[in-house]
């Protein structure tokens, strides 16, 4: 058909016309997968700029945001002029006069390399291209890849193709705009906006002239011309952008003097911490999003979300703050239990040979260890045991050590983490969530990736069988030994749960006054009679989510749950019986604020009101009923107005797990505390008990919330019955003398003969709650000590918990 053209240069240009046209479309549809991957059209209209999603409390506090690239986009009004006229002035001078790629400036940039002189050509839009798709990314190259010097000239006419894409999409504006949110500063930083806080620690907006021509000028090299590291060379870049604006009319020559003899003044904006924000709170939300970002195609780290927690910024500093001050006391309480001793030991206190070793091998590393030195332990072992420059975590702050392996499996082993989580079971927001004690040193997270035995905090899911049942708070038990025959494997096995004491008082109890007092011989009884089979399904009915394997001592937790299960399941009995499903995230937009997705918990009624009211009333007999297990909170300024908490301490065998579960009228919330090496624990029950661990983060906790008058929680007691109570519960507990059972372990497999027992009949409770609210604020519930020791003793006592209020008191005025 070219022939037909009779005049021969014509022809010619013809046919180099054609044959261009088809080279671009074989480019573009990459032809024979020589050539790689073209944006489309769609592509261009919907560009991916790997923008940051930003996560927010529910009171809209920024806490944490998510970005492989570290970037937060900026609108055109917000870039100031002289950032527009130090760009174009450097980078492309005839930007406003070209359709995306300059021939002009082509041809010259060509000419000049021949004469030696080296420069580019690429227009601001090629540039954007680049850095928008990728387009010299592996995974968007072709076979032609592989020939060195043709791929090289493909991937710029690939460039220029989508620069007129883009040219023909948006204006002028807007490709600044998309530019100067996507250019790379170096330091995995991301548009003016980033570069701008990094560096001068001010919005974009504000950026004076020689500012944004220091960060126009790191975009030749931002390692070679980074203003931290090469002052010297930014200075000197910048003032090569200065002059350039002042060659092209953008400065005047007075101008240029002025600004290219200021100094570089960087001040360094807090960004990479402060913003990225790592936390056990953003890796929950990560893990919380995962399903729903995969089914709605969207990138946490490049979709630009906003996901609005249902976390309360106050509620979560009071609670970092009471972690913070408890776990440093307790630290150094289990650092003093053992000293010097060795504290890996085995359930009868013997200590566990080759514990650290035994642990290593257990680290990712030692199988890498295993390959380079093929199997050879000797030379395992001194890599092990060579010491070596390390940060390790400590209540004073990071300290640089020199320690080996060996040296750092032992002394992690000994450190207590804790997870705590505060749950509105009304509405289902999570208001609190504390994985552990420190994310940067320990990212396992203790509220629901850890699993620990419950203690005494799984005993009301036995209670609650028991009323489930027909029995009554005032259904009454004796405290003997227990021996229960059960089936297991194929086999008849007995189960013979002790006391903490290792003793049995002989004395009837109430549910409530047992419940309230933990006491083991009285749950295994109640769990004999309901079957231990009832008390799983009531536990799974209420929110436990774990397997939990049905034996008698199900009942004492011996099962390994996790805190978000055991808050979740607390709740239903707050929430009147409705079971509610804790959500992190109440909603999530897009960046310009479009509602994406509101999350509303689910809702599923599995207790009547009347059996969670009496659940309500039985965790109220833990400060309530002689030698009640939370009645430590007394130390706390909580009993104001009336206010009635509830609440179940919770202990492990050997005291390895210290849990409190709290409830006011408002809240629910979970701690557990102890080493993530079960081996490793207090000795005794005095420093051990989840009353003594646990419980003092609850404490801490709701006094400071108590005393913010702006947190929205206020002093008060759980709300009447809803509906009418058929079984009685009023029944008044009486006042002893010997307390035999008050601690909280679990214990297993003794049997002891009962102590004897003095009961005081004129001491017995003549109401349902044994302080009067308006007296609750001036004098603590009763109990054995106070019946029995002298004045003089409880002068003292009162002396010693006057001296710890005014030390709290006066290391708050310090802190403030």
């Amino acid at each position: 058909m070219f022939k037909e053209i009779k005049i021969k240069p014509l022809r010619y240009l013809v046919i180099i016309l054609y044959l261009i046209i088809i080279f671009f479309c074989t480019i573009e549809i990459n032809f024979l997968w020589l050539f790689g991957y073209s944006p489309t059209i769609k592509d261009i209209q919907a560009p991916n700029m790997r923008i940051a999603s930003e996560l927010y409390t529910a009171d809209s506090t920024l806490i944490g945001r998510y970005y492989k690239e570290n970037r937060s986009p900026i609108e055109f009004k917000q870039i100031t002029k002289g950032t527009i006229n130090a760009l174009v002035a450097t980078e492309d001078v005839r930007f406003f006069n070209h359709s995306g790629v300059d021939l002009r400036s082509l041809l010259s940039s060509m000419v000049s390399t021949v004469s030696g002189d080296k420069r580019g050509a690429s227009t601001i839009t090629q540039q954007l291209a680049k850095n928008l798709y990728r387009t010299r990314n592996n995974k968007q190259q072709g076979l032609i890849r592989k020939v060195p010097v043709a791929r090289t000239i493909i991937y710029k006419f690939k460039e220029w193709l989508t620069a007129m894409k883009l040219e023909q999409q948006y204006s002028k504006e807007e490709i600044l705009t998309m530019y100067l949110n996507t250019v790379p500063f170096g330091s995995n930083t991301y548009g003016i906006k980033t570069a701008s806080k990094l560096y001068f620690n001010r919005e974009p907006e504000k950026l004076d002239i020689e500012q944004s021509a220091l960060l126009v000028g790191m975009l030749k090299a931002t390692t070679t011309y980074n203003p931290e590291n090469h002052p010297e060379r930014a200075l000197e870049r910048r003032n090569v952008v200065l002059s350039q604006m002042e060659k092209y009319g953008y400065l005047s020559k007075e101008e240029f003097t002025r600004y290219s003899k200021r100094p570089l003044d960087i001040r360094k904006g807090q960004i990479t911490e402060e913003e990225r924000g790592d936390s056990y709170l953003r890796s929950a939300v990560e893990r919380y999003l995962s399903d729903w970002a995969e089914e709605n195609g969207y990138d946490l780290y490049e979709s630009g979300l906003k996901i609005y927690t249902t976390i309360d910024s106050r509620l979560q500093k009071y609670a970092e703050e009471a972690v913070a001050e408890q776990m440093k006391i307790l630290q150094k309480r289990l650092n003093n239990a053992w000293g010097k001793e060795e504290p890996w030991r085995t359930s009868d206190g013997k200590v566990i040979p080759d514990f650290p070793q035994k642990a290593a091998q257990r680290l990712p590393i030692y199988a890498a260890l295993k390959r380079k030195y093929n199997g050879n332990q000797d030379s395992i072992d001194a890599y092990l045991n060579k010491p070596k420059k390390m940060k390790i975590f400590s209540w004073d702050g990071d300290k640089e050590v020199e320690y080996s392996t060996i040296d750092s499996i032992k002394y992690y082993a000994s450190i207590l983490n804790t997870g705590m989580m505060t749950l509105d079971p009304f509405n289902g927001h999570i208001k609190v969530w504390v994985g552990g004690i420190d994310f940067e040193h320990f990212k396992y997270d203790h509220v629901n990736q850890a699993k620990r035995q419950a203690g005494s905090t799984f005993k009301p899911f036995a209670y609650l069988a028991a009323l489930e049942s027909g029995m009554s708070p005032c259904d009454k038990f004796v405290d003997k030994p227990v021996r229960i025959e059960y089936q297991e494997d194929d086999s008849t096995k007995y189960w013979e749960p002790k006391n903490s004491s290792y003793s049995f008082s002989g004395m009837e109890m109430s549910m409530r006054w047992a419940m309230g007092k933990s006491v083991n011989s009285i749950t295994a009884q109640i769990t004999e009679q309901v079957g231990w089979d009832n008390v799983v399904k009531y536990a799974h009915d209420c929110g436990i989510e774990s397997d939990l394997k049905s034996v008698p001592s199900i009942s004492l937790g011996s099962a390994d749950v996790s805190v978000f299960e055991m808050v979740k399941a607390y709740g239903t009995f707050l929430n009147k019986g409705v079971r509610t499903e804790p959500i992190l995230v109440e909603k999530i937009t897009d960046h310009d604020g479009r509602v994406l997705e509101n999350f509303k918990a689910e809702q599923k009624r599995t207790l009547t009101e009347e059996i969670a009211w009496l659940m309500l009333y039985m965790f109220r007999g833990g400060m309530e009923e002689p030698g009640g297990t939370s009645q430590s909170l007394w130390e706390w300024d909580l009993w104001k107005k009336g206010n009635q908490i509830g609440g179940k301490t919770g202990t492990s065998s050997d005291f390895v797990d210290g849990w409190y579960m709290g409830i006011t009228k408002d809240l629910v919330t979970g701690v557990w505390v102890g080493c993530d090496e079960r081996s490793v624990h207090f000795r005794t029950s005095g420093t051990g008990e989840g009353s003594h661990t646990a419980l003092p983060i609850f404490g801490r906790f709701m006094e400071k919330v108590y005393h913010d008058s702006n947190s929205g929680y206020t002093y008060g007691a759980f709300p009447a019955p809803g509906t009418k109570i058929n079984r009685e519960y009023n029944c008044p507990s009486p006042r002893y003398t010997i307390d035999t059972s008050a601690a909280d372990t679990t214990a297993v497999d003794s049997l002891a003969e009962p102590d004897s027992l003095i009961i005081d009949e004129s001491l017995y409770d003549h109401e349902d709650a044994l302080v009067p609210a308006e007296k609750q604020e001036a004098q603590p519930p009763k109990n054995t000590s106070q019946q029995t020791e002298p004045e003089d003793s409880r002068s003292e006592r009162k002396r010693k918990r006057q001296e710890r209020r005014e030390e709290r008191k006066q290391n708050k005025e310090q802190n403030n």
